[in-house]
């Protein structure tokens, strides 16, 4: 087992596949950070959209169901195979697409969340609608959505694995690589426990991490 285990985790190997996690990485957290602020700005689109602006609503309605009703593979391979440009750059892209319907929805429910009547509380204070949402609204909305955004946060690290699809040198992809080279099920089982133990130690890590955060905050 010693000499498989040893065959298997060559500085060779391991250098690869950390390679393809590094990029899983670097994904995404462009991806989390441009859905996250693509999807606060059609959070309140579709929820302060009012008057001239309803038809803003709406569009935004469409997008995040149609988004959120088809899987995140069917547009990393439609917008792979469509759009022209770095391969990295329209895998981002095809990824914050639909992530960004997602995180709208939890936005909103955040967004609902914080009671009206802090508009007029804030108005009473001299505050403008803008300056209200800056300092007032969005800091309880984000203290009230901090779970539901980890967990697609997590979704999105995962998520990433599919761009193994399109020949991307992710960490799943690396691994599938490496993975060609082995003809002992042990070995198979042995390196698909790195890669489950590799995902598992990142999300943890981000779950851990928002915990304490939770805590100093209610503690505060």
């Amino acid at each position: 087992m010693l000499g498989l285990f040893n065959q298997i985790f060559t500085p060779a190997n391991v250098v690869f596949m950390m390679n393809g996690l590094k990029m899983t990485v670097i994904i995404a957290v462009l991806s989390t950070a441009i859905s996250i602020v693509f999807g606060i700005l059609l959070a309140l689109i579709r929820t302060y959209g009012r008057g001239g602006w309803k038809w803003a609503g709406t569009l935004v309605a469409v997008y995040t169901e149609f988004f959120r009703c088809t899987p995140n593979l069917l547009w990393i391979l439609w917008i792979y195979f469509t759009v022209r440009g770095n391969k990295i750059g329209v895998c981002v892209f095809a990824i914050s697409l639909f992530t960004s319907a997602v995180m709208a929805e939890i936005f909103r429910g955040g967004l609902n969340a914080v009671p009206k009547g802090q508009f007029e509380a804030a108005r009473s204070q001299g505050f403008s609608f803008c300056g209200t949402l800056w300092y007032i609204v969005l800091p309880q909305m984000f203290r009230k959505v901090i779970p539901a955004l980890l967990s697609q946060v997590i979704t999105v690290i995962k998520d990433t694995s599919f761009l193994k699809m399109v020949d991307v040198a992710e960490f799943m992809r690396n691994c599938g690589v490496v993975l060609g080279s082995i003809y002992d099920v042990r070995g198979m089982l042995m390196l698909f426990c790195f890669e489950a133990a590799c995902y598992f130690s990142i999300c943890f890590a981000l779950s851990c991490v928002v915990r304490t955060y939770q805590k100093t905050i209610a503690a505060a």
